[in-house]
């Protein structure tokens, strides 16, 4: 619910105003994050292969498309924006050591649960993430973040201030990693659930049968979902929480009329952070609200002697 507000920062009626840190923008996190994967894929893709640039991947019609053809393909497409990230992540590791930062486990498993339970209509599809290469990008992103506020002065007051105001965000739910497929009927269900059983994959079914373009595309992926999500059907949420890691649902009914399949991937136990726990996080995040502007990795280049292949 939006609230008008006046120059003092709260709510006409002068009740203290609920609202999220402008932390890093999570939808450019999880587009990086999706590169990454991306950067994985061609990993695990080339080492595998015979040598020879000529192997026949696919064909059309008799007309072969060679594994050559399509690693040229990605590295056109991709290969900038991946080389980036490999840069990027080495350039914050440097910017690491010479600060003498340290990034926790602890503070990452924090930054995934604050991502878990921020999630949206606007980002629940962008889910396919490696968890490896998660950590990884969230620890480059704390390390950014710490070295561009050492020096920002952010009073205990304040930050105690607003975990009062805001304290609800810090209640996390159990939050599922769910995938769905969905069908246009309870027989239709009903058979999807007889091939799973029968030892068929969810991911390759849910892209054959879903008849959700969106989720389908993805195996089936609709991220991490919780009780209360406004653009989740609740009968999904309802199932899952029924449900162990690598099980899945019999046929459930759903709000508009058609039937769901539901598989559990993970399961995050609800957490509440007091503030001892998020006072850190609420003061970095402060902090970077009073940057005059955003800063990249790539700002940190000329300092490291960064060189790379595109030689910008």
């Amino acid at each position: 619910m939006k609230s008008n507000h006046n120059g003092g920062g709260r709510p006409l009626d002068g009740r203290p105003t609920k609202r999220r840190l402008k932390t890093k923008p999570i939808l450019i996190l999880l587009a990086l994050l999706l590169l990454g994967n991306l950067l994985w894929f061609i990993a695990w893709v080339i080492p595998n292969g015979p040598t020879g640039s000529g192997e026949e991947v696919a064909s059309v019609e008799g007309v072969s498309i060679t594994r050559e053809d399509w690693m040229v393909a990605m590295e056109e497409q991709y290969g900038k924006a991946t080389l980036l990230e490999l840069v990027n992540a080495k350039v914050m590791d440097t910017a690491a050591q010479e600060y003498d930062i340290e990034v926790t486990d602890k503070e990452i498993d924090l930054e995934l649960a604050l991502i878990r339970s921020a999630q949206d209509g606007a980002i629940t599809n962008v889910q396919s993430l490696n968890q490896e290469i998660t950590r990884q990008k969230l620890r480059s992103q704390l390390i950014l973040d710490k070295v561009l506020t050492k020096d920002v002065v952010i009073e205990d007051e304040k930050v105690q201030t607003f975990y009062n105001e805001n304290q609800s965000l810090y209640n996390v739910p159990t939050t599922f990693r769910a995938s769905l497929i969905v069908l246009q009927s309870e027989s239709d269900a009903q058979d999807a659930v007889k091939e799973l059983d029968n030892g068929s994959s969810f991911d390759v079914l849910a892209r054959e049968l879903s008849v959700d373009i969106s989720s389908g595309s993805l195996g089936g992926d609709i991220g991490f979902i919780s009780e209360g999500q406004e653009n989740i059907d609740p009968a999904v949420v309802t199932a899952a929480s029924k449900l162990e890691v690598n099980q899945w649902s019999d046929a459930v009914s759903l709000a508009n009329g058609r039937y769901g399949v539901v598989f559990v991937q993970d399961i995050a136990k609800a957490q509440t952070f007091s503030y001892e726990n998020i006072k850190d996080h609420i003061k970095r995040e402060l902090a970077l609200e009073q940057l005059p502007q955003s800063v990249s990795p790539e700002a940190f280049w000329r300092e490291f002697n960064t060189k790379w292949f595109y030689g910008e």
